[in-house]
């Protein structure tokens, strides 16, 4: 068995109407992470769980993926449809980030409809905690889940970038 050399990401930044993102991706393409300045310690704590012994340098993403990102905060709300995310977690944790994944730009989930999307509608509060471990912010839209209520519930990103994001997507909040 050979020793495996640790991975090698590159963090690029981006500048947008919201702040600059970090956008972290990996040799093929595929995004680790994705967050805000100012939110760097939470991504590299969520990337250390996700991708242990990773190294990590400043470059460029690659461009279909930095246009995409550039796309979606110029307008074009379904551009990171199709980008290709890697991330670690658990069994349940990847289920409920695809079920992010599922809901459409324009439309928010509760976190029991998320919960039931990936078939535990009993388990509301862990569908919330892996909401809230996504590494992957906006790509898997974590945005669009609210409270049953309607309100605006927890973002890491703050609820104002949150209030943007769903704007931006046509959501009335």
């Amino acid at each position: 068995m050979r020793n495996a050399q640790p991975e090698t990401l590159t963090l690029d930044r981006i500048a947008t109407p919201v702040g600059e993102v970090l956008l972290v991706t990996d040799a093929e393409g595929a995004v680790r992470a994705l967050d805000f300045a100012g939110y760097e310690a939470r991504m590299m704590r969520l990337l250390a769980r996700h991708s242990p012994g990773f190294g990590l340098v400043e470059g460029r993403a690659c461009e279909p993926v930095r246009r995409a990102v550039e796309a979606y905060f110029n307008g074009d709300v379904r551009a990171l449809d199709g980008v290709a995310v890697t991330t670690g977690g658990t069994v349940f944790q990847k289920a409920v980030w695809a079920a992010l994944r599922a809901i459409p730009a324009g439309e928010t989930r509760s976190y029991g409809q998320l919960a039931a999307a990936v078939g535990s509608p009993r388990a509301v509060r862990a569908a919330g905690l892996a909401n809230g471990q996504n590494p992957v912010a906006v790509i898997v839209p974590c945005h669009r889940v609210i409270g049953a209520n309607g309100t605006l519930t927890g973002y890491a990103g703050g609820l104002e970038r949150k209030r943007w994001l769903l704007k931006h997507e046509g959501v009335a909040v």
